[in-house]
């Protein structure tokens, strides 16, 4: 049995369709929620965390959500694994959607005092569990669905998705403020974009629900022996496949320190250290991520042809050698903050572009949905989540402008390290039971237990 007779024959051109749309549509509402939360900190700062704690309590309003990821992973993983794909995703997306909305009509520090901040953060809890289950997913629900000679291109409308979202957060934050008044925002207009996440959600479980798992995954769920339920499959994933899931830690580390100190940090950083409104660092970060936007199919299709390993080298070299320089470039004005930022948001798209093709290409089937959503989530919540409140402490505590650069450079280092050990699986088929890229796939299922 070939690739093309499991990925393509499977699956028809219509059916990838739906597939990449209700994959990626997830994908935005959740980093819709973060582009909102990035884009709104002076406003939620205003109404959460009025006293001293100020722009800290907000950030770590943000980290907090991190906090619940592993778990979420390793719940929701196992889950995916055993009782499908398309059930798991569609409740991450309701309760995403949800949560978010919610905050968009919480009562303010000023109307019921210590409450206020406590809520909001229960809510960021219930999001961040609910994404420890919906980014894996989805990247392994794209992957699945993809012929194994275009799962990069195909694997890249999911990061589409994601910048699509924290842009759109990022513009609607951007349009509120220029169409009411300060006190208009501070009183209301924040709360809006927050609600805007309900209908995104809810358009995304309709998507979901009209879809079947992956044919990858039925083919090799009747065929697979139970290792004990859904403790089974975690432990069996845990034993068996440690190694790369320590790969795929170190290679977050430096993807997601990259990610949310530009997308999630930036704002903050532009007004704190060269002074721009909040509307001006918006722009900044607003003209970086449609760029981005526009690069990322191109970067996912050109993988397929020079592998995923080559673009995620050319990235960490290309930031550990900019950092520095563009961070310095974006302190001297407006014009010079949005060239760094385009620069280095470029450099770092290979590696944002080719996720859903090389991280779930890591694990065989019956195990990739929680070897990814473990892995993952545990060095999201470890260094990405916290990089904004990292970021923020120690440019305040120190007056350091140019630490964020020196953050990125480590984690590209760590990045480094952890790629050399990565198996390449451009063009290698992830059906059944056999990790993808160590021997060539004549069958796509075995029948047997693996790691037994």
């Amino acid at each position: 049995m070939t690739d093309s007779t499991v990925s393509t024959d499977a699956t028809s051109t219509a059916t990838l369709r739906k597939a990449i749309a209700a994959s990626a549509i997830g994908n935005a509402t959740e980093w819709y929620d973060y582009g909102v939360y990035a884009a709104t900190t002076t406003y939620l700062t205003q109404a959460f965390f009025p006293g001293h704690l100020g722009t800290i309590g907000t950030m770590l309003g943000f980290a907090v959500s991190f906090v619940l990821r592993p778990l979420g992973g390793f719940v929701w993983g196992p889950i995916g694994d055993r009782l499908g794909r398309k059930h798991v995703l569609a409740l991450t997306i309701l309760l995403i959607s949800l949560a978010t909305a919610l905050i968009g009509v919480l009562p303010t520090h000023a109307s019921i005092g210590i409450w206020a901040p406590i809520l909001l953060i229960a809510l960021r809890v219930v999001q961040g569990f609910s994404t420890g289950g919906e980014y894996g997913g989805a990247a392994t629900f794209m992957a699945e669905y993809a012929p194994a000679d275009k799962r990069g291109r195909y694997g890249s409308f999911l990061e589409f998705g994601t910048m699509a979202g924290f842009a759109s957060g990022t513009a609607i934050v951007l349009l509120m403020n220029l169409g009411l008044s300060e006190s208009q925002m501070q009183e209301w207009g924040w709360r809006i974009p927050f609600l805007i996440a309900l209908p995104l959600g809810l358009a995304g479980l309709y998507l979901r629900s009209q879809l079947d798992d992956p044919p990858l995954y039925t083919d090799v769920e009747k065929k697979v022996a139970d290792p004990g339920g859904i403790t089974g499959q975690l432990r069996q994933t845990l034993v068996h496949y440690w190694k790369p899931i320590l790969i795929m830690f170190g290679m977050v580390v430096a993807l997601n320190i990259a990610n949310y100190t530009l997308l999630a940090y930036q704002p903050q950083y532009l007004k704190g250290t060269i002074g721009l409104s909040e509307d001006t660092a918006s722009v900044v970060v607003l003209i970086g991520q449609v760029v981005m936007m526009l690069l990322i199919p191109v970067f996912g299709m050109w993988s397929d042809s020079t592998g995923r390993k080559p673009m995620w080298r050319v990235s960490l070299v290309g930031l550990f050698v900019f950092a520095l320089p563009m961070y310095w470039l974006m302190g001297q004005g407006f014009g010079w903050a949005i060239v760094g930022f385009v620069v280095l948001g470029v450099l770092y798209i290979p590696q944002l572009a080719t996720i859903s093709a090389t991280f779930p290409a890591m694990f065989p089937t019956h195990v990739r949905y929680a070897g990814f959503a473990i892995s993952y989530n545990l060095s999201t919540a470890a260094f990405g989540g916290t990089a904004p409140l990292v970021n923020d402490a120690v440019v305040d505590q120190t007056g350091w402008n140019l630490f964020p650069a020196v953050y990125m450079m480590a984690a590209c280092v760590v990045g480094g390290i952890a790629l050399s050990f990565l198996r390449e699986t451009a063009g290698c088929s992830i059906a059944g039971t056999k990790t993808p890229g160590a021997e060539p796939v004549e069958d796509a299922v075995e029948t047997s237990r693996v790691g037994a």
